[in-house]
């Protein structure tokens, strides 16, 4: 999805959904002072969402959404290029430029509107063949690659701004067969060599 979508609009938030687990709103509601390159991390603090005909920033929902997530280095040289680009538009539109401070806009610094996003996400599904997908499993997906990669659940949980490590480990319970060898394989490095011989001195 993201090799369909590299060269379009859809790219960057899609690339920054699959890097940082962010919801739709979240994503784009993020703004640059909220974004520490040089740290590698950004900080959520407000989702954008419709309310009636309007579009809203409202502050997360729990005290754990608001949250800072790690950057990992892909992600920081994309939005490094990202913002270039986006400043070199800014000079081009001049005061037709909204300076909302957005890392993500339509292209003239005014919000992407979630629908947008969403729309743009299925018609891309239909070009590459993948129906089906939701924009959000792209969060599944993260934490995904995450809990297989046996990064501990409270870490995940975290970057993921859920009420509760258990919530995470409930959502994420089809995972645990795998968990569970690969405890057993780190188990095994551990001390099977020793367990073992003796085993043999027996």
């Amino acid at each position: 999805m993201l090799d369909a979508a590299r060269g379009t609009r859809l790219y960057i938030p899609l690339a920054l959904a699959a890097s940082t687990g962010l919801r739709r709103g979240e994503l784009l509601a993020l703004r640059w002072r909220d974004v520490d390159l040089e740290a590698g991390l950004l900080r959520v603090v407000a989702s954008l969402q419709r309310v009636d005909a309007d579009f809203v920033y409202l502050p997360p929902k729990t005290d754990r959404a608001r949250r800072t997530v790690g950057l990992p280095p892909a992600a920081v040289a994309l939005l490094r290029q990202h913002r270039k680009e986006q400043a070199e538009r800014r000079l081009l539109l001049g005061e037709a430029w909204s300076d909302l401070d957005l890392v993500i806009e339509r292209g003239d610094g005014v919000p992407l509107p979630p629908d947008s996003l969403s729309r743009g996400w299925y018609r891309l599904l239909r070009r590459v063949g993948l129906p089906g997908l939701r924009l959000h499993d792209l969060r599944h997906a993260f934490a995904t690659r995450l809990l297989e990669a046996s990064v501990h659940p409270k870490v995940v949980s975290e970057a993921l701004g859920h009420s509760s490590v258990s919530f995470t480990m409930d959502t994420y319970q089809h995972l645990m067969p795998t968990m569970q060898d690969a405890a057993t394989r780190a188990i095994e490095e551990a001390i099977g060599g020793t367990v073992a011989a003796g085993l043999e001195d027996g």
